[in-house]
């Protein structure tokens, strides 16, 4: 789009010349030529580009200054067309890392594991006794990426991004499954801390994708990729998925649309556009990975189960804009097969063996024999068919920045179960599959708000609420305190935050503040069979002041 172009010419004025003749002219590029002066003079000439006239319509004017918008979203490699000595980018191609650690106390807390990239400051099933830690990515992922944006044809670029999760603790990769194997079989006494996520020993467990992007046309990118809810939950959290202080980035189960594992899909196909000021985003995932070996009998053996094929396929959407301080998104999430990890695998000396033993099972039961998967480096698992609708709002009044959003899932055991032998995130093999767990239809409700105040550019106070509600989806329905509860009762997890962080200089920051969450009901056991095993201690208080830079 080009704006009209005049070109102002003067000359070099002598004591005797005089202004008596005006001429105008427009050439053929559609420039317009006008001169105060007689032919023949000498002129001096100067180029006003892009001059805006009054009369230009207004929506040619919006449509113009809105064409920044067809860039990539905030979750795609930003722009990096030129080297600049505040990045390290050479020829559109940029390195990029943040560190961030801590120090904080939980009144509730377990011994820490080298692998475990999320902290304690969440309620833990298994945490004990109060204790101080050095506590990793409080606001941040520690981690490195490289990104690129490199034009090849008149606004046509190739984008990419390969980042990865480290623990700033140990230097190790985020590994969210081996935090879990390595408490498998031992007393609960002995547990360290175990959680469950995307982010599982990969080279690069955050992103690895490659693709195309316009500006009017948008960006089309395939890959290892965050899902819609992820990139979502990121714009619209006011903690940004800080682990330290959001629930909603500790736990995925809303930005995954029903499970924390699902916060990042393998082998995805992903395209975003933006319009003036609306923008859309459309993502597929591919089936891959193996379904296992599965028998639907009770009294079946290794040797007779059958060869599961995968159906991991997934796909999503994503609607929303912002109209000047306010912007709000509702996407909408499908994932087949999607897997939760129980941890971890039972032993001998664990409380119970009912269901998760040392001789692996599927749909409880135990098995032995040429489908043998040992307990050695697996997991132990839930499988179910998820949807999830989510909608969000964020509206800013300097100061402020108020955000709130809401999400309803529903589950329900798979179409199709997954075997002993399956794969989970990172290459992980499944010991143990449980692909009946849920008595009726569950729904979780996840919810959350919150407002950040900024102080003189440099300093940020964030309080933020959230919440998760689950259905009673027992069946007989006998969940009460004089007949116990179960996993499958209904219940609450709820957490609230209040932090301040300053910005000493660009790139390096500092933080403190304090997290206290608490759960109730169903949510409350922490292993989910027969009588059902509860928490430890329903309840966590957690401050934590660090630090965090960023290149």
């Amino acid at each position: 789009m080009k704006f009209p172009v005049f070109r102002l010419s003067l000359c070099t004025l002598f004591a005797a010349t005089t202004l008596a003749h005006g001429q105008s002219s427009t050439g053929p590029d559609g420039a317009h030529e006008f001169s105060l002066l007689t032919p023949g003079n000498d002129r001096l000439l100067f180029t006003a580009a892009s001059f805006r006239t009054l009369n230009v319509d207004p929506a040619t004017l919006r449509l113009a200054d809105a064409a920044g918008r067809y860039q990539l979203q905030a979750s795609e490699p930003a722009p990096a067309a030129t080297s600049s000595p505040d990045t390290l980018t050479w020829h559109g191609i940029t390195l990029y890392g943040t560190y961030d650690i801590g120090i904080g106390w939980v009144s509730h807390g377990l011994p820490p594991s080298p692998y475990n990239y999320e902290g304690s400051s969440l309620v833990n099933r298994n945490a004990a006794g109060s204790r101080f830690l050095v506590e990793p990515n409080n606001l941040s992922q520690t981690g490195l990426g490289v990104r690129g944006k490199v034009e090849f044809e008149p606004d046509w670029y190739v984008v990419f991004n390969a980042s990865t999760g480290i623990n700033p603790n140990s230097g190790q990769l985020a590994n969210a499954s081996l935090t879990d194997i390595k408490d498998n079989g031992l007393p609960r006494g002995a547990y360290s801390e175990a959680i469950d996520g995307a982010r599982a020993g990969q080279p690069f467990n955050d992103e690895y994708y490659a693709g195309v992007s316009s500006k009017f046309y948008g960006a089309l990118t395939f890959g290892r990729q965050r899902a819609l809810g992820t990139d979502t939950m990121l714009l619209y959290d006011p903690v940004a998925g800080g682990y330290a202080f959001s629930y909603i980035g500790y736990n995925g189960t809303m930005a995954g649309g029903g499970d924390t594992e699902d916060t990042r899909w393998d082998d995805a196909v992903k395209y975003r556009i933006a319009y003036g000021p609306a923008h859309f985003g459309a993502m597929y995932k591919f089936v891959d990975g193996s379904g296992g070996c599965y028998s639907a009998t009770a009294a079946w053996t290794a040797a007779t189960c059958t060869p599961e094929q995968p159906h991991n396929n997934a796909y999503g959407f994503d609607l929303g804009g912002e109209v000047h301080k306010f912007s709000s998104d509702i996407v909408y999430q499908h994932y087949n097969q999607a897997i939760s990890v129980l941890n971890p695998l039972l032993g001998p000396a664990s409380p119970t063996q009912s269901y998760q033993s040392t001789t692996d099972s599927i749909n409880t039961n135990p098995i032995a024999g040429t489908n043998f998967i040992s307990t050695d480096n697996t997991v132990y698992g839930i499988v179910t068919d998820n949807n999830a609708v989510m909608a969000t709002a964020k509206y800013a009044w300097d100061p402020f920045k108020f955000y709130a959003g809401y999400e309803y899932i529903w589950q329900n055991n798979p179409k199709n179960p997954l075997g002993v032998g399956a794969s989970d995130q990172g290459g992980y093999l499944m010991s143990g599959v449980e692909d009946n767990n849920l008595d009726t239809e569950k729904l979780l409700q996840v919810w959350w708000t919150g407002v950040k105040y900024t102080y003189r550019t440099k300093t940020d106070v964030t309080f933020a609420w959230y919440g998760q509600n689950q259905n009673d989806f027992r069946s007989p329905k006998t969940c009460s305190v004089a007949a116990g509860f179960r996993s499958s009762c209904g219940g609450v997890l709820e957490e609230g935050s209040l932090y301040t962080d300053h910005r000493f200089v660009k790139r390096f920051d500092g933080f403190a503040g304090v997290a206290y969450s608490f759960v109730a009901g169903g949510p409350a056991i922490a292993i989910p069979h027969g009588p059902g095993v509860p928490y430890l201690h329903n309840s966590n208080w957690a401050p934590t002041v660090g630090g965090r830079f960023s290149f």
